[in-house]
């Protein structure tokens, strides 16, 4: 094994990258470095590397295209200019539509039918020559700093690639971070090698976002940008509530209880719906657990964020009644052809079933898909779930914790 097949090797298992990717990088590398020393700017040159020899061959690579006259090709650059021109005028792109008509050639990748057969008589349009070049000497100074650059350069590119695979592939679910600073609008998540951005909209105003500390957050979307890896995560997505709940409670990690619908309003309140077709599983009491230490496990990771666990049902008139849990309903008639559903209560629970700021009944539309009009029994009050906006403070939330636990006493 040569020197530079086992420095290769070594760099693989440093940057967790393919021996594949690391020759390709090389090869890419001895490109440039073949085009600074002897080449031309027409040229598309590919090499091959053989790292255990360190011999290198070069070709000019080119596709074979039908003859085109010079004076197209200038009418053709004319007429391109003015087109420009005119959409500039216009402050607009011009579109790759509005050129598609105008005939084309590339140097540097295309070769023209006539002189493709002085290289190769059998060579026909569309063939693919590959043109032997010769390597005069060993490259010079430039030339190899040129090669060291793409080298660098391509070995991020292949470690960012490996990156955002692995980060792709965990999209919708809970990864742990810690904080590495809060900034005005953001906050700003290591991963390792990849920092994550959490957005004010992401955030649940519950959370303290202090530096070091470590959290769980869902991974919203990764994208590759010019500047590199964009990994963008929440804390206040119905994502989150969703996840944890399957982290913390194996029967749904199993698939043998059903999440059938999360309402959330971060950092308030949220309301999960559960259902099982397994007759010896209470759904609720398992997602609550022994004296309650799954749910405030749930709790705890979400800040404190209150949770209703509801009980699906088929049944709309049923599922309705219990989504405005903790209040107790008289009865429910349902509108199927505007899907409204009418909710009668008695006084005392006429504000529970609404909420504080008509959270309970937002919510419990939110998770049905109804309409819900809550009416006090005889008719003294109605309010209605799609006239009554959130109200977005942290103290607002611990106020009706506090309001519907004694509500319920």
């Amino acid at each position: 094994m040569s020197d530079i097949t086992k420095a290769m090797q070594v760099l693989c298992e440093e940057k967790n990258l393919s021996y594949e990717s690391v020759l390709e990088a090389i090869e890419f590398a001895l490109a440039a470095a073949y085009r600074k020393d002897f080449g031309n700017k027409q040229q598309n040159i590919k090499v091959k590397f053989d790292p255990e020899t360190s011999d290198m061959k070069a070709w000019d690579v080119k596709t074979v295209v039908e003859d085109i006259p010079e004076e197209t090709l200038l009418a053709a650059q004319e007429e391109l200019t003015k087109r420009r021109e005119k959409a500039k005028e216009e402050k607009r792109e011009l579109t790759d539509e509005e050129t598609e008509d105008l005939p084309r050639f590339n140097p540097k990748t295309e070769l023209m039918i006539s002189a493709a057969k002085e290289i190769d008589k059998k060579a026909k349009v569309g063939d693919v020559l590959e043109i032997p070049l010769e390597i005069q000497h060993e490259f010079g100074r430039m030339a190899a700093q040129t090669a060291k650059q793409v080298i660098i350069q391509k070995i991020r590119e292949a470690e960012r690639g490996i990156m955002f695979n692995d980060f792709k592939g965990q999209e919708g679910q809970l990864i742990m971070g810690t904080i590495q600073r809060a900034e005005a609008r953001k906050v700003l998540v290591d991963f390792g090698k990849v920092t994550g951005v959490l957005l004010a909209d992401q955030q649940n105003p519950r959370d303290h976002y202090r530096p070091g500390a470590r959290m769980k957050f869902l991974l919203l979307s990764v994208e590759m940008t010019p500047r590199g890896l964009e990994v963008l995560l929440s804390r206040s997505d119905v994502g989150m509530v969703r996840e944890i709940f399957k982290q913390e409670i194996p029967e749904i990690n199993d698939g043998v209880i059903e999440i059938k619908g999360v309402a959330r309003e971060s950092g308030f309140r949220s309301k999960v719906s559960v259902f099982t077709t397994d007759k010896s599983i209470d759904p609720i009491g398992s997602c609550i657990g022994q004296k309650g230490s799954r749910i405030n496990t749930i709790i705890e990771e979400l800040g404190g964020e209150k949770i209703d666990i509801i009980q699906y049902s088929e049944d709309a008139k049923e599922y309705i009644a219990h989504a405005l849990a903790p209040a107790k309903i008289l009865g429910v008639k349902l509108n199927e052809a505007e899907k409204i559903a009418e909710v009668s209560v008695v006084t005392d629970q006429f504000s529970l079933a609404i909420g504080r700021n008509g959270q309970n009944v937002r919510l419990a539309a939110n998770l049905t898909g109804w309409r819900i009009d809550v009416v006090e029994e005889g008719g003294k009050q109605e309010v209605s779930s799609d006239k009554v906006e959130p109200e977005a403070s942290e103290e607002a939330a611990v106020e009706e914790v506090k309001e519907e636990e004694k509500a319920v006493e």
